[in-house]
């Protein structure tokens, strides 16, 4: 098969990498890519601006499937385009894409289909003051998000009445820009994150491992929201109880229900959850792989990655394309630049990549550029740096091995991505 990726992140090298190992990966072609990428990949040279254009460059260059990374595009219909021209792609239509770009309708959806979340109220810039009444009586602390897409720093937990309010004040006056018209609040759910994967063709779903993503900046889960500091996978918090659960309550039952409900939903659906008493409830869902747990799950599976995404997409799920690791862990550390999710400099050569992976590193390429031949940081989150272990302290001890190899001016990384799952594995 000739492949497309879209994407330029750490979660399309890690799904660059897993599909140019697959046997029916003839050719892959990325776009835009990244320095990571591009060894691995053909860089597509042309602009590529409309769905007309990716229309066109898939019937010039005989694609057969086109795996999209980012949710915007696929919020945008990107993958209705390109199935009404006749070319297999591997993410939901638009309008399956609203369980991540309107947190409203993933929300609303989630009650009607009785999947168990937390309670929430939702509201529009136009209702200030009742957002202010309903605070009033709330408890805190609350949860607070911009109904739209924000890049996965959309949501805010305020721990006081004054902090949700000055929130507020910041999200619709454009904090978010027009993500942040609508807004959710929702009740705080103590226990413990996790996530898990599904690639679904609408009707059957196969799970790809659990994971644990380390959202906040500061190690002990402080500070702000990040797009994800780091993975480690499987996540013993899900356990086969609560595995079950996930698929019999949440899993399942969407994919069941977004049929019903005239929108089947074909590509890989992302539950975010939270664990209490081996119990799941949904936090959010993604309509596409997690950044960075992709790069802590794709190492641990071995098969046909890329069979499995075009049977998803043709609506004739193989499950048995691809085997699941279930004897080993992954842990994925991300490298950031100092200052990151605010303000921070671009432009410092990395070195010792090279050295990382000979320690036995997957080193995933997220913010890097080319400038003069060398690779430069050039977005917030740098690399992510990935290694699998007989056992999960294996896995970290070895991420951190080979981060200490990497170096770049104003280099910054969590010390604590995966010890939250050491306290389950008696090592």
């Amino acid at each position: 098969m000739n492949i497309l990726l879209i994407g330029s992140g750490g979660r399309e090298h890690a799904l660059a990498l897993t599909l140019t190992k697959s046997a029916s990966c003839t050719k892959l072609y990325s776009y835009p890519g990244n320095p990571g990428i591009w060894k691995i990949s053909e860089k597509v040279r042309q602009e590529l601006k409309t769905h007309t254009d990716f229309v066109n460059f898939c019937k010039i260059n005989n694609i057969d499937l086109i795996v999209i990374g980012p949710e915007q595009p696929l919020a945008d219909g990107l993958a209705d385009s390109l199935r009404q021209n006749d070319i297999t792609v591997f993410g939901p239509s638009k309008l399956a894409a609203r369980l991540e770009s309107s947190k409203g309708f993933a929300k609303e959806f989630m009650k009607k289909y009785h999947i168990p979340t937390a309670d929430f109220k939702i509201f529009s810039k136009e209702e200030y003051d009742e957002v202010i009444e309903y605070l009033k009586k709330s408890r805190f602390p609350v949860v607070i998000k911009a109904d739209g897409l924000a890049a996965g720093k959309g949501v805010v937990i305020a721990e006081s009445f004054l902090e949700a309010e000055n929130i507020i004040k910041e999200i619709f006056s454009g904090l978010f820009g027009e993500a942040g018209n609508n807004i959710v609040i929702e009740e705080f759910m103590e226990g413990e994150e996790a996530s898990v994967l599904a690639i679904t063709d609408g009707k059957d779903f196969i799970l790809l491992p659990s994971s644990q993503d380390h959202k906040r900046i500061l190690d002990g889960d402080k500070g702000k929201n990040t797009g994800g500091m780091g993975a480690y996978a499987p996540a013993p918090v899900i356990n086969n109880e609560v595995l079950k659960q996930i698929q019999s309550e949440i899993i399942s039952p969407t994919i069941v229900a977004m049929n019903a409900e005239g929108t089947p939903f074909r590509g890989c659906l992302y539950a975010g959850l939270m664990i209490k008493n081996n119990r799941a409830k949904v936090v959010e869902f993604n309509v596409r792989f997690g950044d960075p747990e992709t790069q802590a799950v794709l190492p641990l599976i071995n098969g046909d990655f890329a069979a499995l995404l075009y049977s998803a997409a043709i609506g004739k799920l193989d499950k048995s394309k691809i085997k699941i690791i279930n004897d080993k862990y992954c842990c994925c550390v991300v490298l950031a630049s100092k200052g990151y999710p605010d303000d921070f400099e671009k432009g410092f050569e990395i070195s010792g990549i090279d050295l990382a992976e000979q320690n036995g590193a997957f080193v995933f390429h997220a913010g890097t550029s080319l400038k003069d031949g060398k690779i430069v940081n050039s977005g917030g989150r740098v690399l992510g740096v990935t290694a699998i272990g007989e056992d999960l302290k294996q896995a970290i001890e070895k991420a951190y091995s080979s981060v200490e190899k990497i170096s770049f001016q104003n280099k910054f990384f969590r010390k604590d991505i995966g010890r939250k799952g050491l306290k389950y594995i008696n090592e």
